[in-house]
């Protein structure tokens, strides 16, 4: 995907959004920009997106429903069934996803039930 958003101001966009949700928390992991909650992550900057954990069955309905929501594989690694991967070409537009980062942050936080 050809983004017209640099990766620093994609973070500065997300940091401004997660970081206002309870208990988000935000720095590097394996060189990657991710955000954590108790300890854990629930979203990570990645390729021409934002990756996000959720619920097996929320994350397969939206990679069929939506043509911006792909599997994370950060750096080619393997997809998981509960990982997606949202791209939009402008950063300001994650905001409409702030559901979507709430029930990850609340999935991750409760131990992924």
């Amino acid at each position: 995907m050809n983004t017209d958003t640099t990766e620093p101001a994609r973070k500065a966009q997300l940091d401004a959004l997660l970081l206002k949700l309870p208990g988000a928390s935000a720095r590097k992991i394996n060189g990657l920009d991710a955000y954590f909650v108790s300890d854990r992550m629930f979203a990570c900057i990645s390729g021409d997106g934002v990756g996000l954990r959720l619920p097996a069955t929320t994350a397969t309905e939206l990679q069929f429903s939506r043509d911006n929501v792909y599997p994370f594989q950060p750096r080619g690694l393997p997809s998981t069934r509960e990982w997606i991967q949202i791209n939009r070409a402008n950063a300001a537009d994650y905001e409409q996803d702030l559901p979507l980062f709430q029930t990850s942050l609340k999935f991750v936080k409760a131990g992924g039930k």
